[in-house]
């Protein structure tokens, strides 16, 4: 069976795995034993609540309970740039105008931004490319919306999402050629590592404060801007499907899109529900096409499972199996929410 769980120490090696196959463009999921570790403890003394919002994240597992094997990780950052700037570009707008010589041109800029400061952020979603298959995907992604609508008081008003930015299958991203080449004379590969271990703000700080005007940029690198890897597009159009738009920030980097709601549009927030268990046996289970994630909602041991099980009005019947997995008991409640929306697959 797959579950998912918080994130545990002991799950170090199998995370440090996931870092290996996830490459360059995931930069908050690098392979670097100490500072996932650091990570994991801190998203255990999240849970504990020993930390401030500042440095608070919750990280999930999906687990294959056979294999006792983590073979997928998501996670929400509580609040961001509240110990250090939390840096995009803005695509703007800049007016030059003169009436007397009849000119008018509206031009589009990228200017620095911080105005994601102190919002909560959808991060560090990766799946073995092996169970890229049965749902997982979406069941990975999808739980962090359950959890969202299940524990609303611990996140702020607004959730961001960084999606990654377009790069050829050598590593080369167009944008960060066009732009931060210019005051890094480094690789994207290494500038993109170098942000996932921690020193983002520091080369931001040295990326240009004024407006740049996208018309100067090369054809290729405007061309990319606010797109996504093609790889990172089945991510995209989940999130847009979940309630998150593109309101116009990239990435300073390789000129990603970042999508963006307000936590309480989200289509979880509407629409996820709450049911009382009644445990039966297997075979007295009606089940049906369309699948289910259904969650325990229980703070200090969260858990969710992914379910076929038909829905009879207040009322989920559950196999022994998936109650023992959820760690309740007949009687207890769980929240549902439908994996796939209403005319879409």
């Amino acid at each position: 069976m797959m579950i998912i769980r918080y994130i545990h120490p002991q799950d170090v090696n199998d995370l440090y795995t996931l870092a290996e196959k996830a490459g360059f463009g995931l930069t908050s999921l690098q392979p670097n034993m100490e500072k996932l570790a650091a990570r994991i403890q801190r998203a255990c003394d999240t849970v504990a609540g020993k930390l401030d919002k500042v440095d608070q994240v919750y990280l999930f597992v999906l687990e294959d309970t056979e294999l006792k094997k983590v073979v997928g990780v998501c996670g929400i950052e509580v609040a961001l740039g509240l110990k250090e700037p939390w840096y995009n570009f803005h695509v703007g707008t800049q007016v030059h105008a003169s009436e007397p010589l009849n000119v008018y041109k509206s031009l589009p800029t990228l200017y620095l931004s911080n105005n994601h400061t102190n919002c909560s952020e959808l991060c560090t979603l990766f799946l073995d490319p092996d169970y890229r298959l049965n749902k997982n995907g979406k069941f990975l992604s999808k739980v962090r919306f359950l959890f969202l609508s299940a524990f609303r008081q611990y996140f702020e008003e607004t959730i961001v999402a960084e999606m990654r930015g377009y790069s050829d299958e050598n590593g080369h991203s167009p944008f960060w050629n066009a732009v931060g080449h210019k005051f890094f004379n480094i690789e994207f590969t290494k500038a993109d590592y170098l942000s996932g271990v921690g020193q983002k703000v520091f080369i931001a700080e040295l990326m240009p404060r004024h407006p740049l005007y996208v018309d100067m940029l090369p054809d290729d690198a405007r061309a990319v801007i606010g797109m996504v890897h093609p790889n990172t597009m089945p991510a995209y159009n989940l999130l847009i499907g979940e309630g998150l738009r593109y309101k116009g920030y990239i990435d300073i980097f390789d000129g990603g899109a970042t999508l963006q709601a307000d936590i309480e549009n989200l289509r979880a927030m509407k629409e996820s529900q709450i049911f009382t268990v009644h445990i039966e046996s297997a075979e007295n289970i009606n089940f049906q096409d369309e699948p289910f994630i259904i969650a325990n909602d229980r703070y200090e041991n969260y858990r969710a499972i992914l379910v076929y099980n038909q829905p009879k009005k207040n009322t989920l019947e559950l196999s022994t199996e998936q109650a023992e997995q959820l760690h309740i008991q007949d009687g207890d409640q769980i929240r549902l929410l439908t994996v796939n929306i209403q005319g879409k697959q």
